[in-house]
């Protein structure tokens, strides 16, 4: 009887303690809350020295995740593949990528995310494979980028120089320089002909200023003698208006001496046409014909 006693006495502390543990880790739940995370791939081409399991994972230096495994990509051996557990609250959009930084000089390195612009959509699972997070190239990677490509250009600059210096182009820079030397000779010769030309040329120049003197020296007296004779036109038209006039008013007492005549000859041929006796035997009284007072019967 004690016995079937005790083990109830047992199984109750049991569930009790149970229970308890239950209501404390609930309790600690709903005060801390419990992060949950999501798993992302990243596969780079570099190298990944210094990179550690548990290390950080930053978004814009604040802690939203770490590393949980490192290896080769199994489906493509020239990649590096990494496993990265992300707070589900970080939101990794479809723009966010993931490159290898460090912790100053300390050769520590941490993966650091950017992008996850506020209108980009969320980077979703498909198919139920690990989302693939893209990779940028690290700060160390694009400097050994751009000093191979120095590197490259260098070498090609030297090789261009060893061409430019070789003995056929050597050569043809001797004989440049003696067809120069030669041109240069030609042109100091032309440039004193042409001094002598410029000089002639101010010498024309004087002559051309001393005829242009000229000329307006003699167009002053044509403009005088002009003044002149329009003077004189003046006043030779003024004597033949004058004369003009005398030999006008003649000319018209002659006209109407003219129109006298006219009238009287006009006249003398009517009295002609009427009687024309009367040229030979022209009585100086009409005697009155038959029926008029003082007529006669012969």
């Amino acid at each position: 009887m004690e016995s079937k006693l005790n083990y109830t006495i047992v199984g109750l502390f049991v569930v009790i303690l149970t229970t308890a543990m239950l209501s404390f880790a609930y309790w600690l739940t709903k005060s801390y809350g419990v992060q949950v995370y999501d798993t992302y791939y990243v596969h780079l081409t570099e190298s990944v020295a210094g990179l550690n399991i548990d290390a950080a994972v930053k978004y814009r230096g604040v802690d939203v995740g770490t590393v949980t495994n490192i290896g080769i990509n199994p489906e493509n051996p020239e990649e590096v593949r990494l496993a990265l557990e992300i707070n589900r609250d970080t939101h990794i959009k479809t723009d966010t990528t993931a490159a290898i930084s460090y912790y100053g000089i300390t050769g520590l390195a941490f993966i650091e995310l950017k992008g996850m612009d506020k209108n980009a959509p969320l980077l979703q699972v498909v198919d139920d494979t690990v989302p693939v997070i893209p990779s940028r190239p690290s700060a160390i990677k694009r400097i050994d980028q751009s000093l191979s490509q120095l590197a490259e250009k260098s070498a090609k600059t030297l090789d261009n120089i060893n061409r430019l210096f070789g003995d056929k182009n050597l050569k043809n820079i001797e004989d440049l320089l003696i067809e120069s030397k030669g041109l240069v000779t030609t042109l100091r010769s032309q440039l004193d002909g042409m001094q002598t030309l410029m000089d002639k040329g101010v010498e024309m120049e004087s002559k051309i200023i001393s005829a242009a003197d000229k000329v307006g020296e003699a167009s002053t007296s044509i403009k005088l003698l002009a003044d002149n004779l329009e003077k004189n036109t003046t006043g030779i038209s003024q004597e033949m208006s004058t004369g003009m006039r005398d030999s006008f008013s003649a000319l018209t007492q002659l006209l109407s001496d003219l129109d006298v005549l006219t009238i009287s000859l006009q006249s003398t041929i009517n009295d002609i046409k009427t009687s024309p006796g009367d040229l030979l035997f022209k009585r100086t009284q009409t005697l009155p014909g038959p029926g008029e007072e003082g007529y006669h019967e012969k």
